[in-house]
């Protein structure tokens, strides 16, 4: 097997690492809760969580 260049390390380190962190975003920004102000009462008011679910699994 080839030998690879350290440039060449430091690139699939930094791709190794910027596909876990998108890949972490993606999930963390799917299931994020919505707040909303409802305007009857006020205050603060959650929004349907099964509604907000993108992947049905």
């Amino acid at each position: 097997m080839p030998q690879l260049a350290p440039i060449n390390w430091l690139f699939l380190f930094i791709m190794f690492w910027l596909t876990i962190l998108v890949s972490a975003a993606m999930l963390w920004w799917s299931y994020k809760v919505e707040f909303y102000l409802d305007n009857k009462t006020k205050k603060m008011a959650r929004t349907n969580i099964n509604s907000l679910k993108s992947w049905r699994w």
